[in-house]
């Protein structure tokens, strides 16, 4: 086990594309780190380099303390998981397990001690004999765990290893990667575009968005203090309700306010952010979680602000109901809202999204009397508002 020390990491392609700039991280001994983030923001360029398979343009890589950005991946002491398992088709489990320790000279009676040990530990033990043809997907992948597990290394480096996995089997091998996790106490990096597995896996969630780390944290401080507008919009399902808003006075008290809707603003809300002092009557852009929001009729929340919708369309997911509807204000031009509306294929359908209000969602409970095209009052629990730049879009707290 080892600490692995990242700092100013960098990746620049020959074509001049800047794949990550200046990643420092510091993942402790025995951590699971996750990175995650949306197709092309580094984070698997980022492994592979600490992995060797990719060269570093700059920055070092530390592991226990010794630079290792000139060594090759086989003197690394990392053992590598991938999407695609990588497993050799000619070989039985067991072989596949023993491969690397055979081909590091390993006396035979320890291999099959550490193949059989791993074995056990991942329920392997009925198929080491198996081709991987004939195996199923879940038992495959942890072969390929197995593999990593028995040359002992300092750290698991994992590239999206569940991607291939059926919805069910991904929340089985999720829990198992876990545990095997726990037990051996091994530094972990695990990459992963869907962040139900980073905030359900990680110890700290690393956001990455173009090759620049966003946010690293905790998954409760991610969701609850998020850095910037991408880190808001990005963690959690349904993502975050934005549109652009203004704090004011109103009665002695602070209200923020967008379109024809005002809340009023808590006390403790006000303590706890102490820099929404510098923004009274400037523009701001007020984030609601759809879960913040409750039917008035069935509303549990303390501190809570109504307001009147009519529903656009309601999802029954089963144990709840996504209510959609639209809020009369000013939508947030995100980066992501900007790039798109540049492109003529999308631009049209972006602006009617934006016509006639601004798409919130509410997840609500089953018990809702939300129907579509029936007026609803909604409970916002003010307690919950979160709070972002209009200009650089970080977080105000």
């Amino acid at each position: 086990m080892a600490e692995i020390q990242l700092d100013k990491l960098t990746k620049v392609y020959g074509d001049g594309t800047r794949a990550v700039s200046e990643l420092d991280l510091a993942v402790g001994d025995g951590e699971f780190i996750v990175f995650v983030g949306p197709s092309g923001c580094g984070k698997t360029t980022a492994l592979r380099m600490i992995a060797g398979l990719e060269t570093i343009t700059d920055g070092t890589v530390r592991i226990a303390g010794d630079v290792v950005n000139t060594l090759p991946p086989k003197d690394r002491d990392v053992a590598m998981v991938f999407q695609n398992y990588a497993l050799y088709p000619h070989m039985s489990a067991y072989d596949n397990m023993a491969f690397a320790l055979k081909m590091r000279g390993v006396d035979k009676a320890e291999v099959t001690r550490r193949v059989q040990s791993a074995a056990q530990t991942l329920g392997l033990s009925e198929v080491l004999k198996k081709k991987p043809r004939t195996l199923s997907g879940g038992q495959r992948q942890r072969v390929a765990m197995g593999r990593a597990i028995v040359r002992e290394p300092q750290a698991f480096l994992m590239d999206e290893p569940l991607s291939n996995l059926d919805a069910k089997l991904r929340v089985e091998m999720r829990a198992e990667i876990q545990r095997i996790q726990r037990d051996l106490r091994v530094t972990t990096i695990y990459v992963t575009h869907d962040q139900v597995e980073a905030m359900t896996m990680g110890d700290r969630v690393c956001v990455l968005r173009g090759g620049i780390l966003q946010q690293a944290a905790s998954p409760q401080e991610l969701y609850e203090r998020p850095a910037n507008l991408f880190v808001a919009e990005f963690i959690g399902s349904p993502a975050m309700n934005l549109v652009q808003a203004e704090l004011a006075h109103a009665n002695g008290r602070v209200e923020v306010r967008f379109g024809s809707t005002g809340l009023e603003v808590p006390p403790t809300v006000l303590e706890a952010k102490p820099g929404l002092a510098g923004y009274e009557s400037r523009r701001i852009v007020l984030g609601i979680r759809p879960e913040d929001i409750e039917d008035a009729s069935l509303a549990r929340s303390v501190t809570a602000g109504v307001i009147g919708v009519t529903v656009d369309i309601r999802e029954d997911m089963g144990a709840e109901v996504f209510a959609h509807f639209r809020v009369d204000a000013e939508p947030v031009q995100t980066e992501e809202v900007l790039e798109a509306m540049e492109e003529e294929d999308v631009a049209g359908a972006v602006r009617e999204r934006m016509r006639g209000g601004v798409p919130f969602i509410a997840r609500l409970e089953r018990d809702t009397q939300a129907r579509e095209g029936a007026s609803l009052e909604l409970a916002v629990d003010t307690q919950r508002l979160h709070f972002f730049d209009a200009e650089t879009g970080a977080g105000i707290y």
